[in-house]
């Protein structure tokens, strides 16, 4: 006679917690609801492909320390914000990233630029894709760091993996010269390969100002735009309405 309970713990001890999830729903039932043999196995391989995706999930939300917990479906759609629902459509399968396009979010402080990117963030991390969230300034002091402690190239080298990183509040401060460079590093690294959001509080046209360095400010604004999905967000700060 099959023991049931040695079979839960040996999925368990496999770590195959959906399958066993699932084979324990069986056990209540009565012996003519009782699946067949396929059936079981179907469901058992489906409850595990979900725990894992879900797990995958949750691991990846958290490595990308994202600024707001997010979702594109409660992202305020109206003509008074310059957003349709099209536009969010257009991104929610995150094609976007396998096309190593880009995201560029402009509008006034308040008016929920970061919590978009957040948003699309969030539903890179469920569909799959390891995703990272810096401000810039933490950016800055990443890359301080990294050059202080000498893992400056390794940092660069890890950036250059993930999928879609998230650059949040470009042009709020000041950027030194070697920060520049490293941008641009950052961005000719994942040219044509890896996806990048940023947000700005500066329209696209002042950026080059705001570089205020023509050649780096060519050569970043060439490998960010070239390819970018451009959102123009307007209307009243949903901080101030909250």
């Amino acid at each position: 006679m099959i023991n049931t309970d040695q079979t839960l713990e040996k999925l368990e001890q496999l770590k195959l917690h959906g399958m066993a999830q699932a084979y324990q729903s069986t056990l209540t039932l009565p012996s003519h609801e009782l699946p067949t043999i396929h059936e079981l196995m179907a469901m058992a391989v489906d409850a595990e492909q979900l725990t894992r995706i879900s797990q995958r999930t949750q691991m990846y939300l958290k490595i990308s320390n994202l600024r707001y917990d997010a979702v594109l479906e409660q992202i305020q759609c109206s003509p008074a914000r310059n957003l349709t629902r099209n536009q969010i459509l257009t991104l929610t399968d995150c094609a976007f990233i396998q096309r190593a396009e880009n995201i560029i979010i402009t509008g006034a402080t308040g008016c929920g630029k970061s919590y978009l990117a957040c948003a699309l963030g969030r539903q890179a991390c469920a569909l799959g894709y390891k995703t990272l969230y810096l401000g810039l300034n933490r950016f800055t002091e990443k890359l301080s760091l990294a050059k202080l402690d000498g893992s400056y190239i390794k940092l660069l080298n890890q950036l250059e993996k993930i999928p879609l990183i998230i650059l949040d509040d470009f042009g709020l401060s000041p950027l030194e010269n070697q920060v520049k460079i490293a941008l641009l590093q950052v961005l000719e690294d994942r040219y044509g390969k890896r996806s990048t959001i940023i947000t700005s509080q500066l329209p696209v046209n002042k950026w080059y100002q705001y570089i205020n360095e023509p050649t780096l400010a060519d050569a970043i604004m060439d490998r960010l735009s070239g390819s970018a999905h451009r959102f123009e967000l307007k209307g009243e700060s949903l901080r101030r309405k909250m």
